[in-house]
């Protein structure tokens, strides 16, 4: 039955039933993140320093890259700025991947 075919009643104990439902998978989730006690203080250090070196590592070849093609062909143009923000943009795509892994794997478990 569509919506617009509902009395008021009906259309608020639809209402009611969608609420009671995401209240009861949100209560669910919650219950399941406190069962879980080895992902504690270390798990959030770990994911932490995973997103920092998979930003820093691009950032820190890219960098070196562009020094070394710099120092051997220079040009008008900053070889180190280009290949520094192209390692930023690369590592920020890796620890979005990292990050959506990780909530992933904790919404799945």
């Amino acid at each position: 039955m569509s919506e617009e075919h509902l009395t008021p009643r009906e259309r608020l104990r639809r209402q009611a039933e969608d609420f009671t439902k995401k209240v009861g998978a949100k209560e669910a989730r919650k219950i399941k993140g406190k069962s879980q006690k080895d992902e504690g203080i270390w798990f959030g250090l770990g994911v932490f320093g995973i997103v920092g070196w998979s930003v820093v590592i691009p950032t820190l070849i890219g960098t070196a890259i562009g020094i070394w093609i710099d120092g051997a062909w220079p040009s008008r143009f900053s070889w180190t700025l280009m290949l520094m923000i192209m390692g930023v943009a690369l590592g920020c795509l890796n620890a979005w991947y990292w990050v959506k892994k990780a909530r992933e794997n904790i919404i799945n478990d």
